[in-house]
């Protein structure tokens, strides 16, 4: 195989299970692993080896997408070999995973497009033909990452390598982009045809694909062989964790010996699983105390039924502060402020499962309660009686309005300038200023604000109720008949 040529016309390789794509793969990457930096996705911890055996940095997927993709960016940098570790994930975070970090290497400066090799086992998982079980959000993020990999990762530096089990569940502009091809043993007929379209064959040539051997393929294209030719796969000197399975005898025990270690629990499982707890909403309220005292590094009072066991002081804590970080995380994207609730709570939900801690105790409801919190950058406040009064009142306006009121309150609590309508139409969730002007009106005419403009044209709010005030502060909307000051060069 002509390494450099690869690099410029990328690899498919296509066969059934138990055809030997596997190790295929790994004979290419071990093959190539002194020559080219290599990145290797592997959904079932296949190539974890090859961390002792070539000194591949193995990077576990269990972080947040922006954390992948800062990884990817110094990886570039620092021309390192990695496997990225997907084992044991849900399909659609399989998908945001890879996505997240094939994008964080598709958009590393200029400076570090170095030659990388970059191999993908089970593409159809990350760019699949049609929509399937998961979320359209996550397909269309993976395979957007996949097809910026095989079309135009060449002049970045990226060469895709990809395997599939089926060539009909891989999207076709992403299997139509490479130029050497490796076909192996297929059965079905339809992916038969589409073997043979991409290597030339007619149907009584495509034939041949089903009587392939395990570990042998059919070649073709420049870095390869000009015209389809046989070849058979040599020996590796990894390993992977799965194998081609091997007969072996059934343990010796009798029927009643077999029952009895069946319906017994071991020494390692619980006799009985516990009753799931059903979670209520939590108001507003409890969820500003919640986050106070994970802040202050005290142990927060979860909502519990009567029945529920005490939970475990420390442990809720550290699982508050992941929470809390995810939140965060969440808000460092600029565009996060105009995406759909929807998507932001699988997003959510996406790095709870990673962090290993659920589903983050937020149903739907509490998620928005949250992110409106979020939004409006209004955490813990002192808590006085005046700011508890104005968080209970906030919880009689609508949930999307909830952060923008407890913004306002805060800037009228600190004597703040007031906020522009821009940044309580982000804080809404909207790019529109006039959205912010809207809830104003609409916060006012019920009695939880008053608006002033003084002689300046500067807005000034109080919040009802209390002697808070905010200082003057712009609007954001241009006065009828100026014009905007121009800068001096």
């Amino acid at each position: 195989m002509d390494l450099e040529e690869l690099l410029s016309t990328r690899l498919l390789v296509q066969g059934n299970s138990g055809s030997g794509k596997s190790h295929l793969f790994r004979r290419v990457l071990e093959q190539s692993a002194g020559w080219v930096q290599q990145a290797i996705i592997d959904p079932e911890g296949d190539f974890v080896s090859f961390s002792e055996r070539f000194g591949h940095v193995v990077v576990e997927a269990d972080r947040t997408p922006s954390e992948l993709g800062r990884i990817a960016a110094r990886i570039r940098q620092h021309r390192a070999s990695v496997v990225l570790n997907l084992e044991g994930l849900d399909a659609e975070v399989q998908m945001s995973c890879a996505a997240a970090f094939l994008n964080g290497l598709f958009d590393a400066d200029r400076h570090y497009w170095f030659p990388m090799l970059i191999a993908v086992d089970e593409a159809q998982i990350f760019a699949p033909s049609m929509a399937g079980e998961v979320a359209d959000e996550a397909r269309r993020i993976s395979l957007g990452a996949m097809t910026n990999l095989m079309c135009r990762g060449r002049k970045r530096g990226l060469a895709g390598m990809i395997a599939t089990q089926r060539l009909a569940k891989l999207a076709k502009n992403v299997a139509a982009e490479a130029s050497n091809f490796l076909m192996g043993r297929t059965f079905l007929d339809i992916d038969m045809a589409r073997a043979a379209d991409l290597l030339g064959l007619d149907r009584r040539q495509a034939e041949r694909f089903r009587d392939l051997e395990p570990g042998h393929f059919v070649a073709l294209g420049p870095a390869l062989s000009r015209r389809p030719i046989p070849i058979r796969i040599g020996p590796v000197e990894t390993a992977g964790r799965s194998g081609r399975p091997v007969l072996m005898a059934l343990p010796e025990a009798s029927p009643e010996a077999m029952a009895d270690l069946i319906f017994t629990a071991g020494a390692d499982e619980p006799d009985t699983l516990p009753a799931p707890v059903r979670r209520e909403p939590l108001p507003t309220r409890e969820l500003l105390e919640r986050v106070a005292a994970n802040r202050a590094g005290a142990a927060p009072a979860p909502q519990r039924l009567e029945e529920e066991a005490e939970p475990d002081p420390e442990a809720e804590a550290e699982r508050q502060a992941v929470v809390d970080a995810i939140f965060a995380d969440l808000m460092a994207d600029p565009e996060a402020a105009f995406r759909p609730v929807q998507m932001l709570y699988q997003d959510f939900v996406t790095h709870c499962r990673l962090k290993r801690v659920g589903d983050g105790g937020l149903d739907m409801a509490g998620f928005r309660r949250r992110l409106a919190l979020a939004r409006a950058g209004v955490g813990a406040a002192a808590e006085d009686e005046n700011w508890m009064e104005v968080v209970r009142r906030s919880e009689e306006l609508p949930e999307d309005m909830q952060g923008v009121y407890l913004l306002l309150a805060k800037a009228a609590r600190d004597a703040a300038p007031c906020p522009s309508d821009e940044v309580l139409a982000r804080a809404y969730g909207s790019h529109s200023p006039s959205r912010g002007r809207f809830l104003l009106t609409y916060m006012a005419e019920r009695g939880y604000i008053a608006a002033e403009t003084d002689f300046r044209g500067n807005r000034v709010v109080s919040i009802a109720g209390s002697d808070w005030r905010t200082g003057a502060g712009t609007s954001g909307k241009r006065t009828p008949g100026t014009t905007p000051r121009m800068r001096r060069a």
